[in-house]
């Protein structure tokens, strides 16, 4: 993802289930812990935490990993 995206933005990720989309809501730019899983992130590489539109549930993703939706 080249540009940061923000709380609020439209996005869309990949899942075992296939692609699926949602919101960011919350933007981490340190190590930090999410559903038992350990995230590195900083200022030049964020981590979001996303929720999906479909199902509501929320999961951590790096930046690189989500695409921006107009």
């Amino acid at each position: 993802m080249s540009k940061d995206l923000s709380k609020g933005d439209r996005v869309s990720w990949n899942t075992s289930q296939g692609r699926t989309s949602g919101t960011v809501v919350e933007r981490r730019v340190k190590y930090f812990e999410f559903a038992g899983q350990h995230f590195t992130a900083s200022e030049e590489e964020p981590s979001y935490i996303v929720e999906s539109e479909k199902s509501g549930d929320r999961a951590a993703h790096k930046g690189s990993a989500l695409r921006a939706l107009s």
